[in-house]
C-alpha cells in the first residue's frame, strides 16, 4: 500500500462572467485559453470537481479515491467519522474583476433538506486589493424579512447592505446565512465548507455573452438569510511576524496566518485532523522524512493526519494560511 506524503493537487480553473487575470499575473498560475479566470479550486471534494493529486506516488488519484483508501489516516479519525468519503473543505482563489452577485448560502440544516448537501460557511483573506475596493457583508441595520423583500422589489437592495472598504490582509468570516458579495478589484483566498450551493439574490442586471441574465434565487434565499445586524463584520486581528496568528475558529474549520521571515518547526501530534497550507506570499519548503516539498505563492498543499511533524524552510520568507478542523 502506498504511504501518504504532503499532497499537491491539480488546479481547477473556472471561467466567470466577473473574472479577470490576477490569477495569472499576480499568482502566476497559467490560465491557458480561458478568456478570464474568476476562481481556481485548489483542493476540492465537491462531486462535480474532485481534486486530483498532481505529483508523487499517488499522482492521478482523486481526493475521493484517497479518502476511500486511507480514511482517518488522511483526514483524522474524528473527521472521517463525521464526513466519511467527502473531503470537508474547499479551498479557492477568487479574482473579482467585477462585482460578484449579491448572494447567500444555506446552513447545514436547510442545505440537507433541500439539496442533500452540506451548508456553506466560509472565510475570506484579501491577498491583494485595488485602491478603493470594497465588499459587502451583512446588513447595515436590523432587518425583517418583509423590509428586505420591499428593498429588493423596489430596486433598493444595495441601500440596506453593509459595505466595507478593503485592503490586503483583511479577513472576513461569513457564516451561512450572511448576505455578501466580493467587490471589483479584489483577489481573495477562500476557505469554506464543501458545498457549491449559492442563492443569487441580485446580479446588477448583467447579461452573459449570449445576452442572457443569470438565474436568480430570490424565493429560495428568503429562508436562508440571517436578517440580524451585527456590530462588526470584519475579523479583527493583529498581524505579527514569526509567530502564528489566529484568525477564525468555527465548527467547520480553524484558520491561522503564519507570516515568517525564517523557518519554523510545526508539531501536529495532538491534532486529529489534516492540515492545509495556502501560500499567499513568498515561498517555503516542507521537509519531511528527508524529502523536500517546495511550495510557492499561489499553491496549496495538504498534510495528511499521519504527518505529525514538519519543518518549514525558507530563504525569502512566506505568508501562509494554515487550516484544519479542531
Amino acid at each position: 500500500m502506498s504511504s501518504l506524503y504532503p499532497l499537491k493537487f491539480k488546479t481547477i480553473f473556472k471561467d466567470k462572467i466577473w473574472g479577470g487575470h490576477k490569477i495569472e499575473t499576480y499568482l502566476h498560475k497559467p490560465i491557458g485559453d480561458l478568456p478570464n479566470c474568476g476562481e481556481t479550486w485548489e483542493i476540492s471534494g465537491v462531486k462535480s470537481d474532485v481534486s486530483v493529486v498532481a505529483g508523487g506516488e499517488l499522482q492521478g488519484q482523486s481526493l475521493a479515491d484517497l479518502l476511500e483508501q486511507f480514511k482517518g489516516e488522511l483526514v483524522g479519525e474524528k473527521v472521517y467519522q463525521h464526513f466519511g468519503n467527502i473531503f470537508p473543505l474547499l479551498v479557492k482563489f477568487i479574482d473579482a474583476n467585477d462585482d460578484l452577485s449579491v448572494q447567500v448560502h444555506p446552513n447545514d440544516e436547510l442545505a440537507k433538506k433541500r439539496h442533500n448537501s452540506f451548508g456553506k460557511t466560509e472565510m475570506w483573506y484579501v491577498i491583494e486589493a485595488d485602491p478603493g475596493s470594497s465588499l459587502i457583508a451583512g446588513f447595515n441595520r436590523e432587518m425583517t424579512e418583509q423590509e428586505y423583500v420591499d428593498a429588493l422589489n423596489s430596486g433598493h437592495i444595495m441601500d440596506i447592505l453593509n459595505r466595507e472598504d478593503v485592503k490586503a490582509g483583511d479577513v472576513f468570516f461569513l457564516p451561512a446565512g450572511r448576505v455578501h458579495t466580493i467587490g471589483k478589484g479584489l483577489l481573495i483566498a477562500e476557505i469554506q465548507q464543501t458545498s457549491d450551493i449559492t442563492y443569487r439574490i441580485y446580479d446588477f442586471d448583467r447579461v452573459d455573452d449570449k445576452g442572457q441574465k443569470r438565474e436568480l434565487h430570490t424565493q429560495e434565499a428568503l429562508a436562508a438569510i440571517d436578517y440580524k445586524h451585527y456590530p462588526e463584520y470584519k475579523t479583527l486581528y493583529t498581524p505579527k511576524k514569526n509567530e502564528d496568528v489566529h484568525l477564525v475558529t468555527c465548527p467547520y474549520f480553524t484558520t491561522n496566518v503564519l507570516d515568517y521571515t525564517h523557518g519554523v518547526d510545526k508539531d501536529y501530534a495532538n491534532l486529529d485532523s489534516f492540515v492545509i497550507y495556502v501560500c499567499i506570499e513568498g515561498e517555503f519548503t516542507i521537509k519531511h522524512n528527508d524529502l523536500a516539498y517546495p511550495v510557492k505563492m499561489g499553491e496549496c498543499i495538504l498534510l495528511p493526519k499521519t504527518i505529525d511533524k514538519v519543518e518549514l524552510k525558507t530563504t525569502v520568507g512566506f505568508k501562509i494560511l494554515e487550516s484544519y478542523i479542531a
